[in-house]
């Protein structure tokens, strides 16, 4: 097996141990420059669901239940949360899809 695909691959099978840590570190100590480019996509999808972390902040404090504690439920802190979910979701099956992909082609 060659090292550059499996290099290639634990860049984007990196979302289960080491997230955003592993791809930016493989793209500094390369030199291979499909590696780089796997590194730098695998680096950009495991930043993908941090991107909704500020609207879940912001519906934790702009939420009515939250600031007041009144029992309604609050329906834009559970949007928000979904959509961080679906997300994330959806980003770890895109780095599995990436990861096995990189060992076919």
């Amino acid at each position: 097996m060659d090292t550059d695909k499996i290099l290639s691959a634990l860049g984007y099978f990196s979302i289960f141990f080491a997230g955003f840590i592993f791809p930016l570190i493989l793209f500094f100590a390369t030199d291979s420059e499909s590696v780089k480019e796997h590194a730098k996509k695998a680096f950009i999808s495991h930043i993908i669901p941090l991107l909704s972390l500020p609207l879940l902040i912001f519906a934790v404090f702009m939420e009515p239940t939250f600031i007041s504690g009144t029992n309604e439920i609050p329906f834009f802190f559970l949007g928000a949360l979904l959509l961080s979910l679906l997300l994330s979701f959806i980003v770890v099956i895109w780095n599995i899809i990436k990861g096995i992909k990189v060992f076919t082609v």
